[in-house]
């Protein structure tokens, strides 16, 4: 079962600065702001939830092509995802546009000040969920905003179940929007914040939501997840990581673990611990695309995580 994985693409270009942003950053001066930091670290990453989504989702072993919008600095993350063996032949290149591009900056207590810039990102809406060929199953996740609209309701024209994930995306969506893309969906994933955001927004609690759709995934950090689902609240434990070194990606590796379950349909126990062991992994490396492993790695993973086989 092959699933379209529709969300950004993106350069992340993570600077380390030796120092803390409360050291030089004066709060009766905030008005005002102009400061520099020196960082004499840096590192660029293959990035954007489409692209993380789908690296995890072949790490398991699971079939998903990208569809995107990223620009004409594209050259150098094609050819990582070739040599990944990851389906690009529906990300689409604007010329007149740069890659979606997050530059972060990190402190020593590990603050962060972010700058976005979506550029090709906001053409997703240009992409078509019909032009891709024997798809049984789909995901919108963070995109631009006419793409995350029009990609859900083309699932939902194509008889295509769907994962609603909105991410840092739900804030472009007011409640009615919500409500909407809710009822259009199959399942929808969220964590604990975007959660409480979506009842605030909808108005509606989260066995409401889950009434609505065949599944609600809530992640909670290190205290798990909950699966809602025929009626009940699954708990899924959490998968320890031997050290925490990077969370920047985790979610995306979960519902990689999410739809790799859906695509074999394995019952929610089981798919919920393998998002959970997926993203566990990936807190383990820097980067959100730089871990490895094999699946008999994985799975010798999973009994010791959680005390039987896959």
């Amino acid at each position: 079962m092959s699933a379209l994985i529709c969300g950004s693409m993106a350069y992340d270009t993570v600077m380390v600065f030796q120092g803390r942003f409360r050291e030089h950053i004066l709060p009766d001066r905030i008005h005002m702001l102009n400061v520099s930091f020196l960082a004499p670290s840096m590192r660029r990453n293959f990035g954007g939830c489409a692209g993380n989504i789908a690296y995890n989702l072949k790490l398991l072993g699971g079939e998903g092509t990208i569809m995107a919008t990223v620009g004409h600095d594209f050259a150098p993350y094609a050819v990582w995802l070739e040599q990944h063996g990851i389906a690009n032949h529906h990300v689409r290149v604007i010329e007149t546009e740069f890659s979606a591009q997050a530059y972060i900056t990190t402190d020593l207590d590990d603050n962060q000040i972010t700058a976005f810039h979506p550029g090709a990102m906001n053409h997703s809406h240009v992409n078509r969920v019909a032009d891709a060929a024997g798809v049984k199953l789909g995901i919108v996740s963070p995109d631009g905003r006419q793409g995350m609209l029009d990609h859900a309701a083309q699932f939902v024209a194509a008889g295509i179940p769907f994962i609603f994930d909105p991410g840092q995306g739900l804030t472009m969506f007011n409640g009615e929007e919500l409500r909407a893309l809710i009822e259009q969906a199959t399942y929808v994933a969220v964590n604990d914040y975007e959660a409480s955001l979506l009842t605030e927004r909808t108005g509606w609690d989260a066995p409401t939501i889950a009434a609505k759709v065949k599944a609600l995934i809530v992640t909670r950090g290190a205290s798990g997840s909950w699966i809602y689902a025929d009626g009940t609240r699954l708990e899924i434990p959490v998968a320890s990581a031997a050290r925490l070194a990077d969370p920047t990606g985790c979610g995306d590796a979960y519902r990689a673990g999410l739809l790799y379950g859906l695509q074999r349909g394995m019952d929610w126990a089981s798919t919920g611990r393998i998002a959970s062991l997926a993203g566990a992994i990936k807190m383990e490396h820097h980067g959100t695309q730089h871990h490895t492993y094999t699946m008999t790695e994985f799975a010798a993973r999973y009994r010791a995580a959680f005390g039987h086989s896959l």
